[in-house]
């Protein structure tokens, strides 16, 4: 089985070689081999959807399933998940053969499907929530002016919790108190960019 997977992994490296496409990320005779394809695929409205997919082949792949992760910016959290499941009933029926290819194939022809059968089942408002997270990527700012906080510690835990649920990136800053913005960065481990306030 472990000659299968390096043909495999040499395989993918060849195929998908432009830059950043592909990166083994760990490679362990008891854990078996991590890595990452970029890829794009066709999403709601043609839209043209990167996405970054993590393989984890356990040793005894391609017996048993490999482990997916999928990321992507124009995705919410609940589409990612979706787009996972479906890798996973997809990879069901290529047991006990190299399947990392032919999901990537799979994936690039059908995300556009998978995206509209939630919106089947909903309302419009589900349709325009599904076309806004997939079509508009600009970026835009807002500032919350909230008063009257009681305690810092349990407010700043509640705006880390509701930014990291809503993929939102920022920085706390807490008007008349010298050096007192909170980077979010370090904890809730994402990408934060920072918006800076001029002072007066």
């Amino acid at each position: 089985m472990a000659e299968l997977v390096r043909e495999e992994l040499l395989a993918l490296g060849a195929i998908f070689c432009g830059p950043d496409e592909w990166e083994v990320l760990s490679r362990s005779e008891t854990d078996g081999t991590v890595f990452r394809i970029l890829t794009r695929a066709k999403g709601f409205m043609d839209a043209d959807i990167p996405l970054r997919l993590v393989f984890h082949l356990p040793v005894n792949y391609p017996s048993c399933l490999p482990g997916i992760v999928v990321n992507s910016e124009h995705l919410t959290r609940a589409e990612c998940e979706i787009v996972k499941e479906k890798l996973l009933e997809q990879a069901e029926t290529l047991l006990s053969e190299p399947m990392v290819h032919e999901l990537v194939l799979w994936i690039q022809q059908n995300l556009r499907h998978i995206l509209k059968r939630p919106e089947a089942g909903g309302g419009s408002e589900k349709c325009a929530s599904a076309a806004s997270t997939t079509v508009d990527d600009g970026l835009w700012m807002t500032l919350s002016h909230l008063d009257h906080m009681r305690a810092k510690t349990k407010y700043v835990r509640s705006v880390e919790k509701w930014a990291s649920d809503l993929r939102l990136t920022g920085r706390l800053m807490f008007m008349g108190v010298p050096d007192s913005s909170e980077n979010l960065q370090s904890r809730c481990g994402l990408k934060w960019k920072e918006m800076q306030r001029e002072n007066d």
